[in-house]
């Protein structure tokens, strides 16, 4: 259906004007030339956005401003005025209209600006949808957000959640990819089920199949019994395999079976158990990349992209860093037993600016930290850890003596030089190193083993 708008101005000629570019916008364009008549109209009858103008004859445009928003506060109202000033805009954004815009119009902000409201009022519709779908503690998500790519998130998680499509959930170390499995599991007809969760990089390749699938007694040495799996244990709900990109080529082909077939085989197993079961995965490497690459295999690449969100990174939501600081600022003051109201302004302003490398995760911590070191009322700049939340460096180029003293040696050695000289560089911190490699931190201690520098 058309978005229904209705432009409120007593100027005849420039509301015609409008009503005429929004119907060749595709928009269903209504018109008053009077707040008076604008309220009426939107007690008979809901629309989608308003354009109001400031000064008319009749009821001016903030008192019909407050009017429409007593009545019905999520439709988005622009204001246009000809008379452009700060007092005037601050006065209509705190009384609740979404944007500003000065006359003469320039239609084509007018045109992103009523397009970017209409996308964030469906949205936020959606997003609420979807946590009335999931109730205040099924599977206890936990996924806060308001800003435009986690309302885009929210959207996908609302669409994808009832279906019993494979999903692969990507983005960064630290942005939350387990909690959307969480909340794709609960908005799901198999949220009665349990939901198990696998770290695929915490096991060797060996203690992961049997972790997975299970093993028959006598299997291997220890073997003293047979025992079932996590994919068993998932049976009518969801299993989550985490960090997937670690996952052994061995392990990757009995993977792609229980995708195709729908069945396990148990280590040390002769015949092959049905098994019922969604698979939600997630991991922060590029598997286009990695299949490129020869480190996974190109068809299960395919059955686990069936359907991928991408979790952004915190750098890209800001807007969401007051208040998941304000979250867990309560959380861990209420466990800590202390009162702590909020941030001093200082306190806020450093969190915001800061880049934060290691997403919400590392945010959590800092707060954390913070509330456990502050003494008053609010937590300030002294209490976060300054000197580890900064803009980190780029990364330098090496120069061409440096490239020459590794040419024509093996590659394993390469490897070596490479990682010691990133730990220098991080001060010995292996997680971050792991981020600067673009490796896990479970594959830096494998290589670190491999190579005798543990």
């Amino acid at each position: 259906m058309r978005a229904t708008v209705l432009v409120v101005d007593d100027d005849a000629g420039h509301l015609s004007m409008l009503r005429t570019v929004l119907s060749g916008w595709g928009y269903a364009a209504q018109g008053a030339d009077d707040g008076a008549k604008a309220v009426a109209m939107i007690r008979e009858r809901p629309y989608d956005a308003v354009l109001l103008d400031v000064r008319m004859a009749g009821m001016g445009g903030m008192e019909a401003l407050a009017r429409i928003k007593d009545y019905n506060p999520a439709v988005p109202v622009l204001i246009m005025t000809a008379y452009s000033s700060v007092e005037t805009a601050v006065s209509a954004l705190k009384s609740g209209a979404y944007d500003y815009l000065t006359k003469p119009l320039d239609l084509d902000v007018l045109r992103l600006t009523l397009e970017r409201a209409l996308d964030h009022v469906r949205l936020a519709r959606e997003n609420a949808s979807l946590r009335q779908k999931l109730g205040p503690d099924a599977g206890n998500p936990q996924i806060i957000g308001k800003s435009q790519p986690m309302l885009e998130l929210f959207s996908m998680i609302a669409m994808v959640a009832p279906t019993e499509a494979t999903v692969l959930v990507t983005g960064e170390s630290g942005t939350g990819k387990e909690l959307v499995a969480k909340a794709l599991h609960a908005g799901s007809p198999r949220a009665g089920g349990p939901l198990v969760a696998v770290n695929c990089a915490a096991l060797s390749e060996t203690l992961l199949e049997s972790e997975l699938f299970g093993h028959e007694k006598g299997a291997f040495t220890g073997a003293e019994r047979r025992r079932e799996g996590r994919f068993m244990a998932a049976n009518k709900g969801s299993i989550f395999l985490d960090e997937i990109g670690e996952v052994a080529p061995a392990i990757q082909a009995k993977l792609l079976r229980v995708i195709q077939e729908r069945e396990i085989q148990r280590v040390g197993g002769d015949r092959p158990v049905g098994v019922d079961v969604r698979i939600l995965a997630a991991t922060n490497r590029e598997l286009k990349k990695e299949v490129e690459a020869g480190r996974f295999r190109e068809d299960l690449y395919y059955r686990l992209n069936v359907v991928s969100l991408t979790v952004p990174p915190l750098r890209e939501r800001v807007q969401d860093i007051p208040l998941l600081a304000q979250h867990f600022l309560a959380r861990f003051a209420e466990k800590n037993r202390k009162r702590i109201k909020g941030f001093t302004p200082a306190a806020m302003d450093h969190l915001l600016r800061c880049p934060w490398p290691g997403n919400v995760r590392e945010l959590e911590n800092a707060v954390e930290r913070a509330v456990i070191l502050s003494v008053g009322e609010y937590v300030s700049e002294r209490e976060l850890p300054l000197g580890e939340l900064r803009e980190p460096d780029r990364p330098r180029e090496a120069p061409a003596s440096d490239l020459a003293g590794l040419t024509g040696r093996p590659l394993d050695d390469v490897e070596r030089e490479v990682i010691l000289a990133t730990l220098r560089d991080t001060g010995g911190n292996k997680s971050e190193a792991a981020r600067v490699l673009g490796i896990t931190r479970a594959t830096l201690h494998k290589k670190l083993k491999k190579y005798g520098e543990e």
